[in-house]
């Protein structure tokens, strides 16, 4: 994510925090996140984790998908490889390109995700319950447990699930875990 994606970012933290009428103790409160992480995060003095993201878009109550998308500067419809968002995780490593971003009157979303070997990503609720998932192993293989559910994803596998409880993805091969992701809101 470039240094202005960033900014913006930030900026749409903070107004969705007083959008909601929330002091940065609540928000602290509602999403288990410390205040001073939540301040500098909001002040763009460092770059949020996937797994904050998901904590924060579970107490807004949407998607990341739909988080970022809220701070792209364009709605436009066609996008070349170079203009579809790429975000990457600081911590973890996880890349998440948005190959077809939400839109106002659609309701899926298509995303490509790369988590390095090793790497784990945990949502401990997901952002909307029941929002329905379609997933498909690019290369690599993926350890996906939904809920009390565990799946071991390898190349050309695919899975459909909605969630409403925890998700934790982690990478187990030599290789990333890439796949496609759509997403479709309830």
């Amino acid at each position: 994510m470039n240094a202005s994606m960033d900014e913006r970012l930030a900026k749409r933290l903070a107004a969705l925090r007083n959008e909601s009428g929330w002091s940065l103790d609540e928000l602290a409160q509602r999403s288990g996140i410390s205040r001073p992480t939540l301040s500098r995060m909001e002040r763009g003095e460092t770059s949020p984790t996937a797994e904050l993201l998901g904590r924060l878009c579970s107490v807004y109550g949407k998607p990341m998908s739909r988080l970022i998308a809220e701070v792209e500067s364009s709605g436009i419809q066609y996008l070349t490889k170079q203009q579809q968002m790429l975000w990457q995780d600081p911590h973890s490593g996880f890349q998440r390109r948005q190959v077809s971003p939400p839109a106002q009157g659609f309701h899926a979303e298509l995303m490509e995700a790369s988590l390095p070997p090793g790497a784990v990503i945990s949502y401990e609720a997901p952002p909307v319950v029941g929002l329905e998932q379609h997933l498909w192993m690019l290369a690599g293989t993926l350890k996906l447990e939904v809920g009390a559910e565990t799946y071991l994803l390898k190349t050309g596998d695919s899975l459909r699930f909605r969630v409403d409880g925890s998700t934790r993805f982690e990478a187990t091969g030599k290789i990333a875990a890439r796949y496609a992701l759509v997403i479709c809101q309830p």
